[in-house]
């Protein structure tokens, strides 16, 4: 079993008009856009997530599906950072990926998921419901396609061994993360936009959540497995955490 983590661009970020509200307003960050391959024990290939529509290779101020970061974001993205050429480095095209784990439909995790008609598509009851309704602010081209496979689940799933997705709702309904058994690295939990950086835990900041009060919920629960599991948690977005970890084509086993 393996896990690869993919380099999928860069956000140049206002961190605290986008991360951390109220807390270092002003202060400009570069985030990681992030993606992850698991290659299971029983011969599968698993993405979750697909990062940023390629559109903002050549338009870097491409529309977000309806939502408006004005002046708090820039897109950081080059052909290598397209999730497509990401895989291929690795020897797999989009026609490879047996599931494809879809977090949560924000434009910088969901933005190709259009690419991956072969896939089984697997995303909570929850976030599958918000993202269709009619005024959902969401890319609806990359996604509200009629050839896509989805596999809607309720709650905490093993998806294959050794693999369990979790609910972790706040920052939007339905989010979801993911906890890996690896045989020889251990256990890892990949929280994605459960907790972006260290500062939300630190400063118990979720202003930029949808629903602050369930996202603080949901990074205890992370917190709480990855202390009784022994596992590593990684953040979605933090710069300093991004540093010190494998990116494709090294990987955790």
């Amino acid at each position: 079993m393996r896990l690869y983590i993919l380099h999928l661009g860069n956000c140049y970020v206002d961190k605290g008009g986008v991360l951390t509200p109220g807390l270092d307003v002003g202060t400009w960050w570069t985030i990681p856009i992030v993606g992850y391959l698991i290659q299971t024990d029983d011969n599968r290939n698993i993405l979750v997530d697909t990062g940023m529509d390629k559109v903002h290779i050549e338009d870097p101020d491409a529309s977000f599906g309806g939502t408006a970061f004005g002046e708090v974001l820039k897109v950081q993205m080059t052909e290598d950072d397209y999730v497509v050429n990401q895989l291929a480095k690795l020897g797999l095209a989009p026609e490879d990926i047996d599931l494809l784990i879809a977090t949560h439909f924000h434009f910088d995790h969901a933005g190709n998921t259009r690419d991956f008609t072969a896939s089984k598509i697997v995303v909570q009851r929850d976030c599958y419901d918000d993202i269709m309704r009619p005024d959902a602010p969401y890319p609806r081209a990359t996604f509200d396609i009629p050839n896509l496979k989805w596999e809607i689940i309720d709650g905490d799933v093993e998806i294959a061994p050794r693999v369990t997705l979790l609910k972790t709702p706040g920052h939007v309904p339905g989010h979801m993360s993911v906890l890996l058994d690896l045989p020889e690295t251990g256990k890892m939990v990949i929280g994605i936009d459960t907790i972006y950086v260290q500062d939300n835990l630190d400063k118990d900041n979720w202003g930029a959540y949808s629903d602050p009060d369930a996202a603080r919920a949901s990074a205890k629960k992370l917190q709480e497995i990855a202390a009784r599991e022994n596992a590593m948690l990684l953040y979605g977005h933090d710069p300093n955490q991004w540093k010190t970890l494998k990116k494709a084509p090294e990987y955790y086993s």
